[in-house]
């Protein structure tokens, strides 16, 4: 497996890299303004001596101006340094999360349908959301914490060294120390970390399932047990954000100890200098003002460290799913699909899920231009199947799929799905305007043609009766509206989007008997010249498909009309005799 780690820096520096001008420019502002910051000392180390040495006080004012002037000039061009710096990574930092936002959205929308049914939404949303957000407080802890500290380290030590290789030595040993034990205590805690946003990960997941099924806790008394359940998994948190947080507490500990060990062991160096005459009253003010400057810098070096690699952390997650391959992708000559007639051809095909459990076993349909097919049998028969890898949800196990004598598999799954329009036996709709959801099948439609194709689906009725008529939002999944209202605006969006196959998954098994009468005028204009293949469990509203086919065990038990079915003794008549017995005529 991958090192997660270094793949993820490695898609934040090729991400950043791309803006390769404005972080150049940042990186001259930054730097040059901390090298301005070790010079200034300097400055005010020959203020002081000046002040200690001389006896004319009249004739040492004017020098004192004048390095004061100095000191001013840096000071100013110091602001500027880090005036560029601020205002070129807010540039190139917000294009990058702009960037990497875009791609996670357009690479995790082409993982399979198999993926997103094994993954929760609450924990895909958190690990995209906080891909980006990582890469903001990383690079905002490089640029503002660590390069900053870098710079004036190796400044500090150079100018130490030159006043007295002792005093620069010292430095060097005491930041050896002090990295040591960093590192022994990042890389320690960086395990729990991963564990902690694993675990935070799967608390979301647990929270997101709640607030999606809270009908289903509230009226089968589940409050209880999912509090128990989100509570364990919150205490896990609970348990390992407090390990963390006490780790990061004991590298706190040693941090200022040694910082307390270098400050008394410097000065007292310092003075056994000055004592045979090595140092200057104002080397005395320089160190000071070095250790302040590298106390502060310092200081939080441990814990930026360890924001980095919690950060981290939490991008790996969104990088694993980078990195998975996608299980459906477009051949690498793959071409767009010219459907005109819509034949379908299933050519001896097998489908496993999990390579164990055989579905489809050398299944073969031929269903011509234009034919209205229903497919009809016992549940777990094959029949949801048979549309899903028609609509390349699962890659065929073996065989072979055409649409006017095109291989699917060597099709681009854009031009595919163009080409089909489905009508889901539970339509979820977008927190989107009525308008909005039924232009969704055809972008490029006018409000007159949205306008026409609900009317034909009957949902302009009572779209009318609402205050905001096709502005009005469905909430999320489209749960403001009743389960037929949503159905007949997925039929709505299949007559605009003009594909030349159709599928109706139980297009009307939401609808009472009158709104059935109404959906099933709208589907007669819906299946007008197109290929029709209809998934159906009530018989009575497939009478009049040109053909039915009857599915039991991933094979074709029997085909034929409706009459000619009837006619015979096999499951159509026994299904239809169980359906109709005693209240369809």
């Amino acid at each position: 497996m991958k090192n997660l780690t270094s793949v993820t820096i490695k898609r934040f520096w090729i991400a950043t890299w791309n803006y390769r001008g404005t972080v150049i420019f940042c990186l001259i502002g930054i730097v040059g303004a901390n090298v301005v910051n070790v010079i200034t000392p300097l400055y005010f180390k020959n203020m002081f001596n000046l002040l200690t040495d001389s006896q004319d006080r009249i004739a040492a004012g004017s020098g004192l101006i004048s390095i004061l002037i100095i000191i001013a000039v840096l000071e100013l061009l110091q602001w500027v340094g880090w005036r560029i710096g601020s205002f070129t990574a807010s540039y190139f930092q917000s294009k990058v999360m702009y960037d990497l936002d875009n791609a996670n959205f357009s690479y995790l929308h082409r993982h399979s349908f198999a993926f997103f049914n094994d993954n929760f939404v609450g924990s895909l949303t958190k690990k995209v959301k906080w891909f980006s957000r990582a890469y903001e407080v990383i690079s905002d802890r490089i640029l503002w914490d660590l390069l900053p500290l870098v710079v004036n380290i190796a400044l500090i030590i150079a100018v130490l060294f030159s006043r007295s290789w002792k005093l620069g030595l010292g430095i060097v040993v005491w930041f050896g120390i002090f990295f040591v034990i960093n590192s022994f205590f990042i890389r320690y805690k960086l395990k729990y970390d991963l564990q902690r946003s694993t675990a935070e990960t799967e608390a979301t997941g647990i929270l997101a399932d709640t607030v999606t099924n809270q009908s289903t806790i509230k009226l089968f008394n589940g409050l209880g047990r999912e509090s128990a359940t989100f509570g364990a998994s919150t205490g896990n948190i609970r348990r390992l954000r407090r390990l963390t947080w006490d780790l990061g507490n004991y590298a706190s500990a040693a941090q200022g100890l040694l910082i307390t060990i270098l400050e008394i062991g410097i000065f007292y160096l310092a003075i056994r200098l000055w004592q045979r005459g090595g140092l200057t009253i104002g080397d005395f003010v320089l160190i000071q003002a070095y250790l302040i400057n590298i106390f502060i810098r310092i200081w939080d070096f441990g814990r930026v460290i360890q924001q980095i690699y919690e950060n981290l952390a939490d991008a790996e997650e969104m990088t694993a799913i980078l990195e998975a391959p996608h299980e459906i992708t477009d051949h690498p000559q793959a071409v767009p699909l010219r459907a005109a007639g819509g034949a379908i051809v299933f050519r001896d095909v097998d489908f496993y899920y999990h390579q164990t459990r055989s579905v489809l076993k050398k299944f073969s349909l031929e269903i011509k231009p234009h034919e209205h097919v229903a497919l009809v049998g016992p549940s777990g028969a094959g029949k949801s199947t048979i549309v899903r890898v028609l609509l390349r949800m699962h890659e065929l196990t073996a065989g072979t799929i055409l649409i006017d004598g095109q291989d699917i598999a060597k099709i681009t799954q854009e031009s595919l799905h163009q080409s089909i329009s489905l009508v889901p036996q539970d339509p979820i709709l977008f927190h989107r305007s009525l308008l909005e959801n039924i232009r969704y099948s055809r972008p490029g439609a006018t409000d007159e043609e949205v306008i026409e194709a609900a009317k034909v689906a009957h949902c302009h009725e009572f779209i009318a009766t609402l205050d905001d008529g096709y502005e009005t939002f469905v909430g999320e999944r489209g749960i403001k509206l009743s389960s037929g209202e949503r159905q007949r605006v997925a039929i709505a969006r299949a007559i605009l989007s003009r594909a030349v196959i159709l599928v109706l998954d139980e297009a009307t098994s939401s609808l009472d008997s009158e709104s059935e009468q109404l959906i099933q005028d709208a589907l007669d204009h819906l299946m007008k010249d197109r290929t029709v293949l209809a998934i159906a469990h009530r018989l009575s509203t497939i009478k009049k498909m040109d053909r039915i086919i009857v599915i039991d065990e991933g094979g074709i038990r029997e085909e034929g009309s409706h009459a000619q079915l009837l006619h015979r003794d096999g499951m159509y008549h026994r299904l239809w005799k169980l359906q109709a017995g005693g209240f369809i005529q």
